[in-house]
């Protein structure tokens, strides 16, 4: 026993950290053909951009600023945000709103590839993601639309004590997510699309993370 894991567990964290590295990782990408579905709603492109740090990948998110009538105020997310125009690419958008929100120009990132499409569960938007490998990094440059911005490591996100329900309020209903704690309690956790968006990353692999959001009234 290692650390508070039995020896089986062992096992299967030295398995997962086998799986995801960064060479894995663009294979696995390189040879996803993605879901893109059609855009009959509000369009957003983000970016999952990774880094390797002594030998371990990480992504990079952020935590949005506090905005009066901003659905997604406050939330841990990755970068990213609305299309300009229908004739702007998703790529080009995700690419443009990160260089607007951190500072940070993927033009001298890698492209790994794109993940599935997905729908918001509650807001009529569609979200398209790209993947990234930045192979240094320099001081990001934060605008105001952003609050914070941290790198976790990919194993540490499987963690299962970081796993738990959270309670939301959308549109006067109380809702139950799956969520995950990232940066300790009482502080923003990851939920909604983002979450998602990280689950399916890890479907790539077959490696199990959280589970299926499904929302549920919490009202008595």
């Amino acid at each position: 026993m290692k650390g508070g894991r039995l020896q089986g567990e062992d096992t299967l964290w030295s398995g997962m950290m086998s799986l995801l590295r960064l060479s894995t990782i663009q294979d696995r990408l390189a040879g996803h053909q993605p879901r893109i579905l059609p855009v009959d709603r509000r369009h957003a492109a983000v970016a999952m951009v990774f880094r390797e740090e002594k030998g371990s990948p990480q992504l990079l998110f952020i935590r949005r600023a506090q905005r009066a009538g901003d659905p997604w105020s406050g939330d841990i997310a990755f970068p990213g945000g609305r299309l300009d125009s229908e004739q702007e690419h998703p790529r080009k958008a995700a690419e443009r709103e990160t260089l607007e929100e951190l500072g940070l120009d993927l033009d001298r990132a890698e492209y790994f590839g794109r993940l599935d499409d997905l729908c918001g569960a509650t807001l009529p938007v569609l979200v398209s993601c790209f993947a990234y490998h930045l192979p240094d990094t320099h001081p990001l440059q934060l605008n105001h639309e952003v609050a914070a911005a941290f790198w976790f490591d990919l194993v540490g996100l499987l963690d299962p004590q970081r796993h738990h329900l959270a309670c939301f309020h959308d549109n006067g209903r109380r809702i139950t997510h799956p969520a995950v704690d990232l940066l300790g309690r009482e502080q923003a956790v990851l939920w909604g699309i983002t979450y998602r968006l990280v689950r399916s990353f890890y479907q790539l692999f077959d490696i199990p993370f959280g589970s299926e959001p499904v929302l549920v009234d919490a009202r008595p």
